[in-house]
């Protein structure tokens, strides 16, 4: 995919006067129709899982280090036997192609000129061949199918595709009530109506700029990623029985993917230790801790809560990874002070893609790894791998936190 010059210009100024994450947040806000902003800002029922996971780091405090020589600072990491410039990365996120224009091609090739990993979703509207041709590293996030066989065929795809990094999103064993979607007008499938329409005629840089150009150059989008084989265009009843049959997976599945997927094998929605210490008994080569982003069980605790206790039980076998509310450098910091690894970073990046399209993607990345850089030397370390519990301390404590980073894999 190529940007013209025109539009690249225009997508940098569009960047000129955002100075944090939050800023993208407000611009999307303006840009993208109401439902569609809701569908990403929202999550289920009373949202509090949402608000768990961006009220949870102001439960920890610093504790900086002086006086240390710090000009020779480094933001790289290494996961799984790759350096990355930053211990972030894009966590995946579904429909992106409908937010920005070749939304999940935009966030690859942004991850890419940013040297970190991103997620390909499974619930993505651009076939994984083709987000993968652009960025060899990406992994693969599926939602598994329901039948073994459809399972095993999905994952020879992935594994055809060239993508080395297999995660499986395992919180998902029903649709949740996601009655804020409906508030919003957001509907899965999407259903024309009057009010679609005038959000549509009333926020015109995104009608033609992503939707009407899609349909123009690639057809009504579909969800590619599901099966082995092409699924349910967005305007089919059929999306909703191809998403809603997922409630009898286990543990054997996940044993029956870990002998046939021969690359990395990731977990994400772990929130119990005992399922962390499960999924590295079966061979997992990572977990990523979330509660999806507050889009499940409301109520669920945040990720930051259960984080230190998952890490202190198998980080010492498995990669411990984090999601869920990262708007900041020292968002990260107290994350890889709790025990984590590695961080992945969702709606921000999927509305700066929606905003300025890559320009605005390779800004998100800049911003947070400008932050991470400059607090390090204000807490006093040179490495990520130095950033451990002894930094941080519970608000309103004087006390360091037991346990803490075990290191990257």
């Amino acid at each position: 995919m190529t940007i013209s010059s025109g539009h690249s210009d225009r997508s940098s100024r569009l960047c000129r006067d955002v100075l944090c994450l939050d800023d993208f947040e407000r611009k999307a806000r303006r840009h993208l129709p109401k439902p569609l902003f809701g569908y990403i800002a929202g999550a289920t029922e009373t949202n509090a899982s949402l608000r768990h996971n961006a009220e949870a780091f102001q439960a920890y405090a610093f504790r900086p280090r002086v006086l240390r020589d710090v000009s020779g600072r480094s933001t790289e990491t290494s996961l799984f036997g790759k350096t990355h410039a930053v211990p972030f990365g894009i966590a995946p996120m579904g429909i992106s192609a409908l937010m920005a224009y070749r939304g999940d091609i935009v966030l690859a090739q942004g991850a890419d000129q940013s040297g970190m990993p991103m997620i390909i979703s499974g619930s993505s509207l651009i076939p994984l061949e083709e987000i993968a041709a652009v960025s060899p590293q990406a992994w693969f996030q599926a939602y598994l199918p329901g039948e073994p066989d459809r399972i095993d065929a999905l994952i020879d795809r992935v594994a055809s595709a060239g993508i080395r990094t297999l995660l499986l999103t395992v919180d998902t064993a029903t649709l949740p009530n996601r009655e804020n979607n409906v508030r919003a007008g957001f509907s899965t499938p999407l259903r024309p109506s009057l009010r679609l329409a005038w959000q549509g005629i009333s926020h015109p840089r995104w009608t033609t700029g992503t939707f009407l150009r899609t349909i123009a150059r690639h057809g009504i989008p579909h969800f590619e990623n599901s099966y082995a084989t092409r699924g349910a265009p967005i305007i089919s009843s059929n999306v909703t029985r191809d998403f809603g049959r997922r409630d009898h997976l286990n543990w054997d599945h996940l044993e029956r993917i870990r002998k046939r997927w021969s690359g990395k094998l990731v977990v994400k929605g772990i929130m119990h230790p005992d399922d962390a210490a499960r999924a590295a008994d079966t061979g997992a080569d990572g977990v990523i801790v979330s509660n999806h982003g507050g889009r499940q069980l409301d109520g669920t605790a945040s990720p930051l809560q259960v984080l230190p206790e998952i890490a202190a039980r198998v980080g010492d076998r498995t990669a411990v990874m984090v999601d869920g509310g990262f708007r900041r450098g020292t968002d990260i910091m107290k994350a890889l002070a709790l025990g984590a690894c590695f961080v992945f970073v969702g709606r921000p990046f999927l509305y700066a893609a929606a905003v300025a399209g890559l320009p605005g993607v390779l800004k998100a990345a800049d911003i947070l790894k400008r932050e991470l850089h400059s607090n390090m030397a204000l807490l006093g370390v040179t490495k990520v791998s130095e950033i451990s519990a002894d930094y941080i301390t519970r608000a309103g404590s004087h006390r360091a936190i037991n346990g803490g980073h075990s290191g990257n894999p």
